[in-house]
């Protein structure tokens, strides 16, 4: 049973990571549904252009604090979703000892804060814990091939470490747990130059630069739209659910067809940068939402049409502002 959004008018959601990609549309979500948000970001990968739209809300407040070290937050807490992390490759490589803190420092804490509020919990986990998946798509049931000592460790171990402690407050201590696998997500507000396909393609494309394509282009990604996924979120929260959740888009494309796409869109020939394949990038991704189809009665509802063209004409005013 997904809980009705009344049960919660007034009362507070903490989001780490609030001035994120993902986690900046959640607190939409959340505001637009009556709750009272705490954003807490330390703003090593966040943008304060995110939530600049919520400056004068008074439902609205943030703190800027990095959140594998300790913090408390007052009032009646409801909700604590903790989606701080940095999540591009650029950033592991950059970050990665911050990346690994946010993954287990930085839940510990938000667990903690939850355990005292009484409050239900969620951590935004991903897909890369699934590694270079030798099952596709790919299940929950499925415990992945990770390299755990690889370039790409810190986010993979971080997460699945994150997993892992999460369950143990939920077994132990009784805390109200949810887990949400996150696949590929796009729409306003990624960052421009954060090395993932769908800012990275785009941006190109409006520079009229040669779209970088690592490998020969046909590892498979899936592209959700953000709203979709907050959705997804949003309803799991709510559920009585406590085990991992896949929340993705099972329309499955090659990064060679997806430039492809974006070269289509934006009427030009396409051109080609070709890079060797980084270590261990997956080869396939493509979630299986079964579970998500029948504990939340959720699935993606927005076009790759669509929600591609939302992304352009927000990263056209990025590119070329007025």
């Amino acid at each position: 049973m997904i809980q009705d959004t009344s049960n919660y008018q007034g009362r507070i959601a903490v989001v780490t990571g609030g001035a994120g990609f993902v986690a900046s549309h959640l607190i939409d979500r959340l505001l637009a549904d009556g709750l009272k948000v705490v954003a807490l970001d330390n703003l090593v990968t966040g943008a304060m252009s995110n939530l600049a739209h919520l400056e004068n809300d008074p439902n609205f407040s943030f703190i800027e604090h990095d959140v594998s070290e300790p913090y408390e937050v007052d009032g009646d807490v409801a909700f604590v979703f903790h989606m701080a992390s940095p999540a591009s490759p650029i950033d592991y490589v950059e970050i990665p000892v911050e990346t690994l803190k946010a993954g287990s420092y930085a839940t510990h804490h938000a667990l903690d804060l939850a355990k005292r509020k009484r409050a239900t919990f969620l951590v935004a986990s991903t897909s890369e814990i699934y590694g270079d998946p030798e099952i596709h798509p790919q299940p929950e049931s499925y415990w992945g091939n990770v390299n755990s000592i690889g370039v790409r460790s810190c986010y993979d171990e971080a997460k699945r470490y994150a997993e892992a402690v999460t369950m143990a407050y939920h077994r132990a201590h009784g805390v109200d747990t949810k887990i949400v696998r996150i696949f590929n997500t796009y729409g306003p507000r990624m960052r421009l130059d954060d090395g993932r396909v769908v800012p990275a393609f785009i941006g190109q494309a409006l520079r009229g630069e040669p779209m970088t394509i690592f490998g020969d282009g046909s590892q498979t990604r899936s592209f959700c739209y953000v709203s979709d996924l907050v959705e997804g979120i949003w309803r799991l929260a709510r559920s009585e659910f406590h085990e991992p959740v896949n929340c993705g888009n099972p329309h499955e494309m090659t990064i060679r067809e997806f430039a492809e796409a974006i070269a289509g869109i934006f009427q030009v020939e396409l051109k080609v940068d070709d890079r060797p394949l980084p270590p261990d990038d997956p080869k396939v991704r493509k979630p299986d939402i079964r579970r998500a189809k029948e504990q939340l009665g959720w699935e993606p509802q927005v076009s790759f049409a669509e929600g591609i063209g939302e992304t352009i004409d927000y990263f056209r005013e990025v590119v070329n502002p007025a």
